[in-house]
């Protein structure tokens, strides 16, 4: 499937973007293209990975002019490229807006362009019924690669999206804090014990948009099923890995969070597909004929449910203990008594 295919990764020096690229250099596609704004980190990628199949390419998803030469001869893009800390993007919305609502349009206009075959957008779990700043660019996101997807595939290009929550280890996410602060003998700061949010590891975030490449039609947005937990019991379970004795102190929630996360809506759950391990939400791809939404209903949404964080399997202590074993990161943190970097 892969052979002899161009990738491009857009924000490719992030943590995705790393796991992402790994992945598919244990194929036999041709080339790898790392977008991304930040020279140091892909200095960094570029030793590390020391790989003539790998190409850096140095640019803004708010630039549109510099994508153009990056997406050129890309047979497919993953566009992972998004500002994703909700404090920050709480108290600066237009820069969330610039990156993850322009910069995305940008991406899809020049892979259209360019005769891209197909174009997988990362969201999150905070697109659904969002709250804040981050989770509303993120919805207005999937909007924007919804509305595309309707045009651009008589153009030749599939356009689908991902949809996934908390990624354990990644860059900016509590799991790295939490450890410093064991390893730094302070307190673990958590905003209320009983807040629940979904876990997976940057393993499972690239199988669902590996999933995704192969299995989604133009509009839809793929969710993974994914366990979850409560934060007090994650810091609880990082506090007995490490054998430390700080405790939990809670500082109460802070600027635009959630009790609790949604993978899936109520009204997203009327038109999905149960793919076992994952669902698959079907565009809604009804046109402006105002009178269907005057004089036509929806039987469906009588049996709708949401996909909630504080429901189904929630892990115990243990549980994101083993979970947490699955994280290479983790288990170097826990064998060397060193940070996540």
């Amino acid at each position: 499937m892969f052979t002899g295919k161009k990738f491009l990764v857009t924000g490719g020096t992030g943590s995705f973007g790393t796991t992402v690229t790994q992945a598919l250099l244990r194929t036999d596609c041709e080339e790898i293209r790392i977008f991304s704004r930040d020279e140091k980190k892909q200095d960094d990628m570029r030793r590390s990975l020391s790989s003539d199949r790998v190409r850096f390419y140095l640019g803004d998803v708010r630039n549109a002019s510099s994508l153009e030469g990056a997406v050129q001869d890309v047979d497919f893009i993953y566009h992972a490229a998004a500002l994703k800390q909700v404090p920050s993007c709480e108290f600066f919305p237009i820069e969330a807006v610039q990156t993850n609502v322009i910069g995305t349009q940008n991406v899809l206009d020049s892979g259209v362009r360019a005769g891209v075959e197909r174009i997988i957008c990362l969201s999150t779990d905070k697109a659904a019924y969002p709250v804040n700043a981050m989770g509303i660019s993120k919805a207005m996101m999937e909007r924007v690669f919804m509305a595309h997807s309707r045009t651009s595939e008589s153009r030749g290009t599939v356009i689908a999206g991902t949809r996934y929550g908390n990624v354990l280890a990644s860059r900016g996410s509590v799991v790295p804090l939490f450890i410093e602060q064991c390893l730094s003998g302070q307190d673990l700061t958590i905003t209320e014990p009983s807040m629940t949010r979904f876990l997976m590891t940057l393993e499972h975030a690239v199988d669902l948009v590996m999933f995704a490449f192969s299995n989604a039609q133009p509009g839809d947005l793929m969710i993974q099923k994914a366990k979850s937990a409560r934060i007090g019991d994650l810091a609880q379970a990082i506090i007995e890995l490490f054998e430390s004795e700080s405790s939990v102190k809670v500082i109460g929630l802070r600027h635009g969070e959630k009790k609790h996360e949604v993978l899936m809506t109520e009204e997203e759950s009327v038109r999905s597909v149960d793919m076992d391990n994952y669902y698959r939400v079907v565009a809604d791809n009804r046109d402006l004929n105002y009178g269907k939404y005057l004089d036509q209903g929806d039987y469906g949404r009588v049996a709708a449910h949401e996909y909630s964080s504080d429901q189904g399997d929630l892990l115990d202590v243990e549980g994101i203990k083993e979970l947490l074993l699955q994280v290479p990161e983790v288990v170097r943190a826990v064998e060397t008594r060193t940070h996540i970097a």
